[in-house]
């Protein structure tokens, strides 16, 4: 990884991305080899579940974990008392040195920084002890501390994860703008092309390395495959001649013969090398359903003063596929939960048709004993499942369809990955046959082999089918309707995907920047208009003095701003900040004198 560069890695769940990101991050080590890290680096690392201390408030942490930062700040705020009160030359070196750890730090703006990026995090009580947040707010204030520490290294995983759509836009952004080196797994194909400019794809052992965006990888990895298809087809082929050259039993061991016994045994091993892993198989009957779907009327929903729905109403019809988005904290989930039946409305109807089988992928994920095994949990659910088709398997046999061979069935969920938890989960949600599926943030953790799979089976789903998610590709591949959460109780319908009502909102969004524009230009042109009517009630000479303190008005402030400027820049000359502050205070008193003779011409032509 150089400077500058901005890479993804991909790679299926459970081949060690997570652990790849610790060793570079220095929270763990390698078996073997070597990781070379160029001197001074400042390296920041988000992981995928950040783990805090839950008896400290958020305050507590920050402080315990920028002591350094923090203590340069300090000692800079005492190293410019001590100089002020007292200008001598050991004074003047320790604020030298000051100055100098705060250009090290970057430690000049850290206040507004933390500021901007709590509030932009949604993080504002900061007396809240971390022990009472949720996996979402841990995952928030990770994100907004590692951007905090403006690393020369940033390495996040799965940085996306919780964040709102709005907030995954303007983490897009600023990744985009900082100059930071950045190496990360994430899911989200639309953040992956729009901030990284390389892909690193870890397959069968081998690291494969793409200069280009998502689509770039998807087709040269075709192509890699087919490659090697072709290859196997033909190193079959010559395995036959060679192997009848080898039951031949050559008797003369000479260099030649030698050479080709020695080809022999590596054409053995490529023509054997066909991949053993299995693709993920998604395939289940799907329950009829009948004419009555959903039907909800007048629905409210509240929690004190906040409001979660106003009187909702909405009629599912066969085959709808919609999509719920909007900030977080807005009560989607708490929708989804009171169409499922695991909430009460306040008031109102819900009516469930008779047919209606929900599978439900909640964000929080499959609970299991950490000791159970894998082929238990599912054996729970069903021994014997039928497919699409009729036919019928164990759950040994589906089980090998989602990814999970033989070898890896009793195993304790204990040892799984996040992503194979979650893939599990999906086992045990479209065992039930569902024919209407109810998906909150369901990309979360998974990798993008698993989720190209997951969106082609849910392209082919003939249910409905309703979907909470920041992902946004995924989205906008298979909603056709939005339901959008603006708060306080308000839902609305948009026809179309997410891209076309980010497409809306952002011409909304220009016509209202053309508006205040044009509104400006307008009052700034009747302001002038008053002027130049003020001016024309003064007398000649009264008119001359009254323009050239307007110059005179407008130079004096533009100078008071670029010394102000020059003391707030960490400048280290002692005698040269004097004279600026000295010059600054002479402006302030003549725009006064300049302002209050201004003032007198402006009435005097009234």
């Amino acid at each position: 990884i150089s400077k500058g560069d901005k890479v993804a890695l991909i790679a299926n769940n459970g081949t060690g991305k997570s652990s790849l990101l610790k060793i570079l991050a220095g929270k763990d080590t390698p078996d073997n080899g070597t990781v070379f890290v160029r001197d001074g680096l400042k390296t920041g690392y988000l992981e995928q579940e950040p783990a805090f201390d839950g008896e400290l408030s958020i305050n507590q942490y920050i402080e315990s974990s920028h002591t350094q930062v923090l203590g340069v700040i300090r000692k800079y705020e005492n190293a410019l008392t001590a100089q002020t009160e007292s200008y001598n030359e050991v004074n003047q070196n320790a604020f030298e040195l000051a100055s100098a750890d705060m250009d090290k730090y970057d430690a000049w703006d850290y206040d507004r920084r933390l500021k901007m990026l709590l509030d932009k995090f949604n993080i504002t009580n900061l007396e809240l002890p971390i022990g009472l947040l949720s996996g979402g707010q841990k995952k928030r204030l990770a994100l907004a501390l590692a951007l905090l520490d403006k690393p020369d290294l940033l390495i996040l995983d799965e940085p996306t994860n919780h964040l709102d759509i709005d907030m995954i836009e303007w983490l897009e952004k600023y990744l985009q703008q900082s100059s930071s080196t950045l190496f990360m797994v994430t899911h989200d194909r639309y953040f992956l092309d729009r901030v990284c400019n390389q892909i690193l794809e870890l397959s069968d052992g081998k690291l494969y390395r793409h200069n280009g965006n998502y689509e770039y990888f998807l087709e040269k990895r075709a192509e890699r495959e087919e490659v090697f298809k072709t290859e196997l087809h033909k190193a079959g082929r010559m395995m036959k001649w060679e192997l009848e050259w080898m039951r031949r039993m050559p008797k003369a061991r000479t260099t030649k013969s030698k050479s080709r016994i020695d080809a022999f045994y590596d054409l053995k091993e490529k023509a054997s090398g066909k991949k053993t892993e299995q693709e993920l198989k998604l395939e289940v009957k799907m329950s009829r359903i009948g004419g009555k779907i959903l039907e909800l009327k007048k629905v409210h929903k509240s929690y004190g003063e906040l409001k979660i729905l106003d009187g909702f109403e909405h009629t599912f019809k066969k085959g709808e596929r919609i999509g719920i988005i909007g900030k977080n904290g807005v009560g989607k989930t708490t929708f989804i939960n009171i169409i499922t039946g695991k909430e009460k409305a306040d008031s109102g109807k819900i009516n469930v048709g008779e047919t209606i089988v929900f599978g439900i992928y909640s964000q929080d994920g499959l609970k299991l004993k950490e000791d159970m095994r894998i082929i238990d949990a599912v054996r729970e659910h069903a021994e014997v499942i039928e497919m699409s088709d009729g036919s019928k398997i164990t759950a040994s046999q589906l089980l090998n369809q989602f990814q999970f061979p033989p070898q890896l069935q009793h195993t304790f969920v204990s040892k799984l990955s996040g992503g194979e938890r979650r893939r599990l989960y999906l086992l045990t949600v479209l065992i039930k046959n569902p024919n209407f599926l109810i998906l909150d943030e369901p990309t979360n953790d998974l990798d993008l082999l698993t989720l190209t799979k997951l969106e082609e089976f849910l392209e082919n789903f003939g249910g409905c089918l309703l979907i909470v998610s920041h992902d946004r590709y995924f989205m906008d591949k298979l909603v056709d309707s939005l339901f959008i959460f603006e708060g306080e109780g308000k839902v609305r319908g948009f026809l179309g995907t997410y891209s076309d009502y980010r497409i809306e909102i952002e011409e909304a969004e220009k016509s209202e920047r053309q508006q205040q524009a044009a509104l400006k230009k307008s009052e700034a042109k009747d302001k002038t208009d008053e002027r130049q009517q003020e001016k024309k009630k003064l007398t000649y000479k009264e008119r001359l003095e009254y323009a050239a303190l307007e110059k005179e008005i407008e130079k004096l402030e533009e100078e008071k701003k670029s010394l102000e400027a020059m003391l707030q820049s960490g400048e280290q000359d002692y005698e040269k900040l004097l004279m600026v502050s000295k010059r600054v205070s002479e402006i302030i008193k003549l725009l006064e004198q300049k302002t209050n003779r201004w003032l007198e011409l402006t009435e005097a032509g009234e």
